[in-house]
């Protein structure tokens, strides 16, 4: 970290974030009106009790009593820590986190190694532009200098020491290129030679379009065939997928991922407007790529050559994929014809072909019986045990929950036996809680906001209620100086409130929460938003001028009566009798 993160960006970041989207990638939400709804996914309920306002960027459970904006839940939920969530909304909106450099701070170590990588990464462009033996391998691909130049397509020159000579001037320039994985030490340490040599190459980007490693591919002959960058502090091939960052440039709003097995693959299928498609990098897909993936969408199709190898790799991804199994998650698999890579098929039988066998690929749940039934003979009742052995530990990954309890309905039945008579999984589904825990709602003295219940005696709780709700009002209010002598709960927090959100307007209440994240009055703003609130924009403003005059009027009566029956007042003091006496202020009953 080269320093703080501003507050003001925080919550700008927050302020335009799709809470809906965000929150919709990971529960399935129902709209209720112009809210949505959803089972909580912080306690185990049948019965929804989560609620997102989309136009308040706030989410709130009145079961469990959790409640938040896009922060707060991504912390929660993907059990990331403050910075990684930052960064994580950064990148759903396309934006880099801004640093504040404190003075004489050093940029940290990373920021050199990446520019080291985008250095590289330019030389390979340029070779690939300057020499035709890379660039004729593209053109017979039918690869277009338009999808080049999109995903940064390049050539590692048949040289022993082209990039060293380039960027590895002196020791400290050589150590870097060496820690990023571009070249090689020498057996006998008399030296360095380049890691990537006659070879297409393919620049992994991370979510911002940093360049973390490379991915290299021999033209012709030799092996390894395809060659990437060893892992290193920056490049982690069990998280990232190629292509990611190319995706999401193509369109604001993910859908689906496909994820396939190779570059060529991705960068072909985006060419022919499948721009949806990633790629492992060389690996089988993990627990940790699947995560990231329904960070961003809800639903994955697994795409496979339909020879043996693409079969076994295909049960691989599903054992992986099992304990991101949700409600609401979409994961199916694709097999290909037998001879055709998706490089291959998709320019044989172009975009919309492709696409209806994604549309038909088989779903988990199906593949799973499938797979399961195919390694027995389920006519006998051996091999129908077996299947429920081989079926027991699968299926105690999946997290308990509907879709767990549904498989297992559907492997019963395989089996030969009826649910209640087959004891597949360890354990039990949560408990569900009680319906006045699902129901009840945070305790808070008083009612919503609304005119009918406008009593004075909560005039300080229903002004900041309308501020929670409607930040945008605070500037509509003009405060009585002797407000601040009033003793009253709350009343700090109320002026404190209008003063800087006039100051510093705020785009809405879970931008508000932000800014109050770590002040004790958090807890306390987070409840009333929790609350309804009644009244429009319009309404609320009205409410809350009235609210304010009020309080202020009561403050300068109570104000004046006490200076009026002190004896020996200040100069001081004399001054703001007179004032007060100036304001002839109507004189209000108790509020």
């Amino acid at each position: 970290m080269s320093g703080l993160i501003p507050k003001h960006f925080i919550e700008e970041l927050i302020a335009r974030v799709d809470l809906v989207e965000l929150i919709g990638s990971r529960v399935p939400l129902k709209k209720h009106g112009r809210e949505y709804k959803a089972c909580c996914p912080f306690h185990g309920e049948k019965t929804p009790s989560f609620t997102v306002v989309p136009e308040k960027n706030f989410y709130h459970c009145f079961g469990c009593g959790e409640h938040g904006n896009a922060l707060g839940f991504l912390m929660k939920h993907d059990n990331l820590g403050f910075i990684e969530a930052i960064e994580e909304l950064a990148d759903r909106v396309g934006v880099e986190v801004p640093r504040e450099q404190t003075p004489g701070q050093r940029p940290p170590p990373s920021d050199a190694l990446f520019a080291t990588l985008e250095k590289a990464a330019g030389f390979y462009r340029n070779e690939l532009m300057n020499t035709s033996r890379g660039k004729d391998y593209f053109k017979s691909r039918g690869i277009s200098g338009e999808t080049a130049i999109k995903f940064g397509l390049g050539y590692a020159p048949d040289a022993w020491d082209s990039l060293l000579k380039l960027l590895g001037g002196n020791d400290a320039d050589r150590a870097r290129l060496l820690q990023v994985g571009l070249i090689i030490e020498r057996d006998n340490r008399s030296g360095h030679y380049d890691r990537f040599r006659d070879r297409v190459m393919f620049p992994i980007r991370d979510a911002r379009g940093r360049t973390l490693g490379f991915g290299g591919r021999v033209l012709d002959k030799g092996e390894p065939k395809y060659m990437n960058s060893p892992e290193t502090e920056l490049f982690h091939k069990g998280r990232e997928l190629y292509g990611l960052y190319e995706a999401r440039q193509a369109t604001r709003t993910l859908a689906r991922l496909l994820i396939v097995e190779g570059y060529m693959d991705v960068v072909r299928l985006h060419q022919a407007g499948i721009t949806y498609a990633v790629a492992t990098l060389g690996t089988a897909t993990t627990p940790e790529h699947l995560a990231r993936v329904f960070r961003i969408c809800n639903e994955v199709t697994f795409c496979f050559d339909g020879d043996r190898a693409g079969r076994a790799a295909a049960w691989k991804a599903l054992e992986n994929s099992l304990s991101q199994v949700r409600e609401g998650r979409q994961i199916r698999f694709l097999f290909l014809p037998e001879g055709h890579d998706p490089d291959s098929l998709v320019g044989e039988e172009g975009r919309e072909a492709f696409e209806a066998r994604i549309k038909q690929a088989m779903p988990l749940s199906e593949y799973f019986i499938q797979h399961l039934s195919s390694q027995v003979d389920t006519r006998s009742i051996d091999g129908r045990a077996s299947l429920g052995e081989m079926a027991r530990p699968l299926l105690e990954r999946i997290p308990a929950g509907i879709f767990r309890e549904l498989l297992v309905d559907e492997v019963a039945k395989v089996v030969g036996l009826s649910r209640d008579r087959v004891s597949l999984v360890r354990g039990a589904t949560p408990a569900e809680p009680s319906q006045a825990a699902q129901t009840e709602r945070p305790r808070w003295s008083g009612t919503p906001t609304h005119r009918a219940s406008a009593g004075r005696r909560n005039l300080v709780r229903q002004a900041i209620h309308l501020l929670v709700h409607y930040p945008e009002i605070a500037d509509k209010v003009v405060l009585n100086p002797a407000l601040v002598t009033l003793e009253r709960p709350g009343v700090p927090l109320l002026i404190e409130l209008i003063e800087e959100l006039g100051r510093r307007p705020c785009a809405n209440t879970g931008a508000l929460l932000e800014r109050w994240r770590d002040r004790p009055d958090v807890e306390h703003l987070a409840k009333l938003a929790a609350q309804e609130c009644l009244v429009d924009a319009a309404g609320a403003a009205k409410d809350l001028a009235g609210a304010v005059q009020h309080l202020g009027e009561e403050a300068a009566r109570l104000r004046t009566d006490l200076l009026s029956k002190k004896s020996g007042l200040s100069e001081a003091e004399k001054a703001e009798l007179q004032g007060l006496l100036a304001r002839k202020l109507p004189v209000g009953h108790g509020a």
